[in-house]
């Protein structure tokens, strides 16, 4: 039961700090068992006083404030379940559950020599979860706008569950275009194209492209769309993502007005033409049928007794990485595909991805080292409570509770 917020109890006397987890922009992030009694592990999220270079505390981040108003109003199996926050000594920590794995680490398990790629039917599940945990936050008007592995956790019972709302927000009734608070969301190879092409007004179809590039992820063991980034100029003017759009339109052929009404209104549209002339003459575009055979291929899902996410996936990943927003399929739309639906109930995605694997993944690494919640040191944070541009692209930087 969330109790809310706390300022009278003390951390180190309601918990036991087993170790830590990671650190990231905002702070740190570290294992716990309950005292007085308590079983249940945990994982407790400690946020830095804002800052600006060594001056004193000026107060809280926007991020921070931001995952506590989400937090505590947001229960739901497959999104991160907040049991307490506590204020002590002007330092913030948020108590979440504790979830043994996360997607990134799964996926990379399954990169290592002589493994095999990760099953359909624990894929099926893994996307089936994150789907329905994504329709909750969006019919409560939530954009998480960081999607990718590394903030998606999975229990050990299977169970997967969103992540890191440090840069979700409400999005009805904005005063102003979203683009006005935060001009980089999402991690770079997750990036939709409308963020790329400079859009001022996007909707929650931003986490939907997210959904995709992870559907692919787990299904080829490597982002679909590994570009690189480019940084923001003193100025904090947001450049034209030339080589993230290019390993786009690598995979999915080139955007057009009539495949996306809206194109010629993006800011970046002259620069797109200019990409698509240059990739043109150099005849590096395929199709993500080409893309989807090879990884079929590659990874060796073979047709047949469901060892295969079969021409339903393919389908699925299509209307997922559909360029037009408008015409990207909903969260509730991709719950109602027939990968999802067709073959009844004896194909029915399970409540846990683990339940046909017999895989014991390794538990998430927690160290003895710097484990002290109270004395530790923790990252800068930056004023905006917006993640580094350095640290974007590198998901092992950013915090994972669970």
């Amino acid at each position: 039961m969330l109790s809310g917020y706390t300022s009278k109890k003390r951390v180190n006397e309601r918990y036991r700090i087993i170790g830590f987890i990671s650190s990231g922009t905002y702070g740190r992030v570290y294992k716990a068992q309950g005292r007085n009694g308590e079983t249940r592990e945990f994982a407790i999220k400690k946020f830095k006083p804002d800052k600006e270079g060594e001056v004193q505390y000026t107060g809280i981040s926007q991020s921070a404030i931001r995952e506590m108003a989400l937090c505590t109003e947001l229960t739901d199996p497959n999104v991160i379940h907040t049991v307490e926050i506590i204020l002590e000594d002007k330092c913030i920590f948020i108590v979440f559950e504790y979830a043994e794995h996360d997607l990134l680490q799964i996926i990379h398990y399954h990169t290592q020599q002589s493994r095999k790629a990760i099953a359909a039917k624990a894929i099926k599940s893994i996307l089936w979860q994150l789907l329905n945990g994504l329709l909750y936050l969006h019919r409560n008007w939530v954009m998480h706008r960081d999607l990718k592995p590394a903030n998606i956790m999975v229990t050990k019972a299977g169970e997967v569950k969103i992540g890191d709302l440090g840069l979700a927000r409400l999005f009805y009734k904005p005063l102003h275009s979203l683009f006005t608070g935060d001009k980089v969301v999402v991690t770079i190879w997750y990036r939709a194209p409308e963020l790329l092409l400079g859009s001022r007004h996007y909707t929650p179809a931003v986490d939907l492209w997210a959904v995709g590039c992870i559907f692919a992820e787990l299904l080829s063991l490597r982002p679909i769309f590994k570009g690189e980034e480019a940084k923001m100029d003193s100025k904090k003017i947001v450049p034209f993502q030339r080589n993230q759009m290019m390993k786009i339109i690598e995979v999915l052929g080139m955007p057009t007005k009539e495949r996306w009404p809206l194109l010629t209104a993006m800011q970046e549209y002259a620069q797109l033409q200019a990409l698509g002339s240059t990739m043109r003459s150099s005849g590096r575009t395929r199709t993500l049928k080409d893309w989807w055979q090879t990884t079929m291929q590659n990874n060796q899902y073979s047709p047949g007794q469901g060892n295969s996410p079969g021409d339903e996936g393919r389908d699925l990943l299509q209307g997922l990485l559909e360029y037009d927003p408008q015409k990207r399929l909903t969260a509730e739309q991709a719950l109602q595909h027939p990968y999802f639906t067709a073959g009844g109930e004896a194909d029915k995605p399970s409540k846990n991805c683990f339940g046909s694997v017999k895989i014991e993944y390794p538990h998430r690494r927690v160290s003895q080292e710097d484990n002290d919640i109270r004395t530790s040191s923790v990252p800068g944070t930056k004023r905006s409570g917006l993640p580094d541009d350095s640290l974007i692209g590198r998901p092992a930087k950013r915090l994972k509770e669970g």
